[in-house]
């Protein structure tokens, strides 16, 4: 559609008004919160975690379906399996998913020629949270992208867009938009549904797939940082080539192992290695309940130095008293559909104007404009809103508030009836660590839920801050064969990872970890085993035997010898399993390590019949009944098998 000479003149108006914001927003990308005067541009700091695509949905509830893990974030929108009108960027808080849309803003705004946006007419980026009650997509762009440009009105925005071939429309943070998952008839469930703008291009983030979109939507998800990821950002936005600095953060990480989780959340990792690079006597951590009491600290003296007066003193008294913000956060939480953002004037009024000041000045809290339901066709009010800078430090301070109530109650079903320990497992392990007697009735009532055991491990150790605390429960999980199955709830599998990394780095024997169903596979830094559930396994150097069972599933090449290099570095293996696999009849004897080899580590193919893999020539072979192969010491010329029945009843066990 050809535009007249006056609406020509409009449509640069409002490139150059869009690039303006954009550029606002993408310039001020603020690693630490406390520390607002060392503000980035997001091209200086934006490191790729990694990516996966949904090649196939689930089938059933509970089930993961298929997915793929991508080279790039760019993929996403060049990958011709991934070709589609509507994509949702799925992701959990902090992994990412603002940043990356900030990262594609900066690609359009400098025509960066590599980039999925460089042919776009027109990037439309809204962040749903802001949009309060507005209807239209055109009201929105004009109040909140194009506010500071008199010269473009609404009606003009709709004609303008309405011309052009090429709008990509970014819907930032579905999961916080106020009228999320409701039957209105607004322009953003229009679009979403493919009733507006079907030719245009659409990515919605979000941290939870919407009912509605479960099938028909194209799906991508952030899975957080892996150990390359982490060593790019140290690199690119921290220490630079300085190699020496560079190893110094990461030992620090290292040396605090129990966080190693919680730093696969982009977000989280990037405070610590900021934080870990500034203090000098950066110190060992026992729980994350410690991590996060000592951040905390760390803002509050970094806002102490700037204030060598009286000020300071007031700062400490504030430090201690905050029970109505931990009231506030506990009840945010604890609703069927979470709060994570409050008004203003109301916030301020509970929790006081200068603790309110001083958690603004610190940067835990964050101030932002959302469209009042007061606004009327062209005249658009706005409603000051304030959140969590993350909603971690909101499970922090709702942590305190919770191990209150706990401490004092004699039922728990009431006070925990919106709280899934699957959604909001900090604030179970910060309640326990805070406080030991609200932490033990916590314990026990963990103990009462599906996978609710190992779970309750962890907690011990927020709790008590002290690893022997759980080494009897650790030795005993680890005693046994340890199972992870594709059907476990993600509380569950994430517990168990966590409790078999604890193990490893304390030099615990762990029998065997058996996969079942979980598909696991290599990340490009050879270091993690990824699960269909998306979690990831590191080495285990106390791993005795792995075993690794899906049914009918293909192994390429490429895939089962990166399986092999990641058991090699698993220092004490003397198994490797397949269970059920189609695997290669041959291995290239230059994709088996060497370490394998001097210390002759079994590797059995397991189907209808037994088979071992002849590390010298890369053949597989059948064995005798001690698992013995041809020529070697002991053979005696049987035959051995483990049927697949077999190895389903060793599994049920």
């Amino acid at each position: 559609m050809e535009l007249n000479p006056d609406l020509q003149e409009k449509k640069q108006f409002l490139i150059a008004g869009l690039k303006r914001t954009y550029k606002g927003q993408y310039d001020a990308i603020q690693p630490l919160p406390y520390i607002k005067d060392r503000l980035y541009c997001v091209d200086k700091v934006f490191v790729e975690g990694g990516v996966e695509v949904c090649l196939a949905p689930e089938l059933t509830p509970g089930t993961r379906g298929s997915w793929e893990r991508l080279e790039s974030y760019k993929s996403i929108y060049t990958d011709f399996r991934f070709k589609s009108k509507r994509r949702i960027l799925q992701g959990e808080p902090g992994y990412g998913k603002s940043t990356l849309t900030l990262q594609l803003a900066y690609d359009w705004c400098n025509d960066v020629s590599d980039s999925p946006m460089n042919n776009v007419e027109i990037l439309i980026l809204l962040r749903l949270r802001q949009l309060g009650s507005v209807k239209s997509l055109y009201r929105a762009i004009k109040s909140f992208l194009l506010f500071h440009e008199p010269r473009v009105s609404k009606h003009e925005i709709e004609e303008i867009i309405h011309s052009c071939s090429f709008v990509h429309i970014i819907l930032d943070g579905y999961d916080e938009y106020p009228g999320r998952d409701s039957n209105d008839n607004d322009d953003v469930h229009k679009i979403i549904k493919m009733e507006l703008f079907a030719d245009f291009d659409v990515s919605l983030t979000t941290r939870y797939l919407p009912e509605c979109l479960r099938k028909e939507t194209k799906r991508a998800k952030l899975t957080g940082f892996d150990d390359k990821a982490r060593d790019e950002y140290i690199r690119k936005a921290v220490v630079g080539n300085n190699d020496e600095a560079v190893e110094e953060i990461k030992r620090w990480l290292y040396e605090n192992s129990i966080l190693a989780d919680l730093c696969q959340v982009p977000l989280i990792f990037v405070m610590f290695a900021h934080m870990a690079h500034d203090q000098r006597d950066f110190m060992k951590f026992k729980s994350v309940t410690q991590f996060f009491k000592y951040m905390i600290r760390c803002f509050y003296d970094h806002l102490k130095q700037k204030f060598k007066d009286n000020r300071s003193n007031k700062l400490y008294l504030h430090e201690m008293e905050h029970h109505e913000l931990h009231k506030i956060a506990f009840e945010g939480l604890n609703k069927e559909n979470q709060q994570l953002s409050w008004i203003k004037t109301g916030f301020r009024q509970r929790v006081g104007q200068d603790l309110y000041d001083q958690y603004i000045l610190i940067g835990i809290l964050v101030e932002e404009d959302e469209v009042s339901d007061d606004s009327t066709g062209d005249n658009v009010f706005f409603t000051a809103m304030v959140r969590f800078y993350h909603k971690l430090f909101c499970e922090w301070y709702a942590a305190h508030h919770l191990a209150t109530l706990v401490k004092n109650a004699h039922n728990l079903s009431d006070i925990l009836r919106f709280l899934d320990p699957c959604d909001l497992q900090y604030l179970f392990r910060f309640a326990c660590g805070l406080d030991p007697d609200a932490g033990k009735k916590l314990i026990d009532h963990l103990k009462g839920l599906p996978g609710g055991d190992n779970f309750a491990i962890l907690c011990i150790l927020e709790q008590t801050g002290d690893v022997n605390d759980i080494m009897d429960s650790v030795k005993e999980l680890c005693s046994r064969r340890v199972a992870i199955n594709t059907g476990d709830s993600a509380l569950l599998q994430r517990s168990t990872t966590q409790l078999l990394e604890i193990a490893s780095k304390n030099h615990i024997p762990i029998s065997c970890v058996a996969l079942a169903a979980c598909s696991p596979r290599v990340d490009e830094s050879g270091l993690n085993l990824i699960l269909k559930s998306g979690l990831s396994l590191s080495i285990l150097s106390s791993l005795q035997e792995l075993w690794i069972g899906d049914y009918n599933r293909r192994l390429t090449s490429e895939e089962l010898a990166a399986i092999l290099s990641y058991s090699s570095q698993c220092t004490s293996l003397k198994e490797l399993r397949f269970l059920g696999y189609h695997l290669p009849d041959t291995i290239p004897v230059g994709s088996i390590p060497s370490s394998l080899k001097s210390r002759h580590v079994k590797v059995w193919n397991s189907s209808s019949i037994d088979r071992r893999l002849n590390l010298q020539t890369g053949q597989w072979q059948a064995c005798d009944y001690e698992g013995n192969l041809p020529g070697e010491e002991g053979f005696n010329g049987g035959s051995y098998q483990l049927s697949l029945a077999k190895f389903n009843l060793e599994m049920s066990k």
